[in-house]
């Protein structure tokens, strides 16, 4: 029996909200350069994707957020997700208040407030993460059955 062994790369995307609006950044490098996407980013060694995901969001559009903030949409694992392999996203929703001042930072080239009812088509399958990030409840705990 022959063992395959695929390389799997982690990372964390940000679904960012105000006032209706998603925070957009233009992506700077391949792929889909020049395309609209979510803040996000790989993991660093040591680090959780939700620390990730508030770093990667400062980084690309200088929004600082707390980590612990970040609540939880899903895993987003689809084995062609990403044309350069196989990539792994945690995805974080946060909404914040005021009037954030975004700007574009790291590999981010532009940054844009986006209303969730004109959302164009994202890059990767980020469309259907912010789908995810708007149907989103919080759920009450579990009880086991006996």
């Amino acid at each position: 029996m022959t063992e395959t062994f695929e390389t799997l790369r982690y990372t964390a995307d940000v679904v960012c909200v105000w006032n209706g609006r998603v925070l957009l950044i233009e992506r700077g490098w391949p792929p889909h350069k020049g395309q609209l996407a979510l803040p996000g980013g790989h993991v660093d060694p040591g680090e959780t994707s939700r620390a990730a995901a508030a770093r990667e969001l400062l980084e690309e559009t200088g929004i600082r957020v707390a980590a612990e903030d970040l609540t939880l949409i899903g895993i987003y694992d689809a084995p062609e997700r990403d044309p350069r392999g196989r990539y792994i996203s945690v995805a974080y929703r946060i909404e914040v208040s005021d009037d954030p001042r975004a700007q574009a930072g790291d590999d981010a080239t532009a940054v844009a407030w986006v209303s969730l009812g004109d959302l164009p088509d994202l890059a990767f399958d980020h469309t259907a993460i912010v789908t995810d990030a708007q149907l989103w409840r919080p759920t009450s705990p579990c009880r086991p059955t006996l």
